[in-house]
C-alpha cells in the first residue's frame, strides 16, 4: 500500500510539473505572438486553457473525495483538448509555425495521455473498492 501511494504521488507530481512547464511555454508563446504579431483574441483563449490544465491538476490534490478528484482531472483533460484546438487555429492562421506547433502539440498530447491514464486508474480503483 505504501509503495502504491508513493508511486501515485510520484506520477501525480510528474504530471503536475509537466503541466506547469507546458503552461510556461504557453505564456511565453502567447506573449511572443501578442508582441510580434499583434494577435490577442486567439492567444487569450489559449492562455486561459493552457494554464488551466495545471491549475486543475494542482487543485485535484485537495479534492473532497474520489468524485471531486475525477471531476478536476476531467476538467484538466477538457482544457487540454481546448488548448489543442486553439493551437491548431493559431497554426492554420500562420501565427505559429509548423515546427513550434508540432512541439507544443506533442507536449499537450503527453499531458493528455497522463490525464487519461490517471482518470482511468482512479475510476478502476474506485470500482474495485480501492478508494
Amino acid at each position: 500500500m505504501q509503495i502504491q501511494k508513493r508511486w501515485k504521488s510520484l506520477s501525480d507530481s510528474i504530471m503536475l510539473e509537466t503541466a506547469k512547464d507546458f503552461a510556461v511555454d504557453i505564456v511565453n508563446l502567447c506573449r511572443t505572438i501578442k508582441e510580434t504579431k499583434r494577435e490577442s483574441v486567439l492567444t487569450n483563449q489559449l492562455l486561459r486553457s493552457g494554464t488551466s490544465i495545471g491549475a486543475n491538476i494542482h487543485e485535484s490534490k485537495y479534492a473532497h473525495g474520489t468524485a471531486d478528484f475525477i471531476s478536476k482531472m476531467q476538467i484538466s483533460l477538457k482544457e487540454c483538448y481546448e488548448s489543442e484546438y486553439w493551437l491548431e487555429l493559431l497554426n492554420r492562421t500562420g501565427y505559429i509555425d509548423d515546427e513550434k506547433y508540432k512541439k507544443i502539440l506533442n507536449d499537450c498530447g503527453q499531458i493528455r495521455k497522463m490525464l487519461i491514464s490517471s482518470i482511468n486508474t482512479v475510476k478502476e480503483n474506485s470500482q474495485k473498492g480501492g478508494l
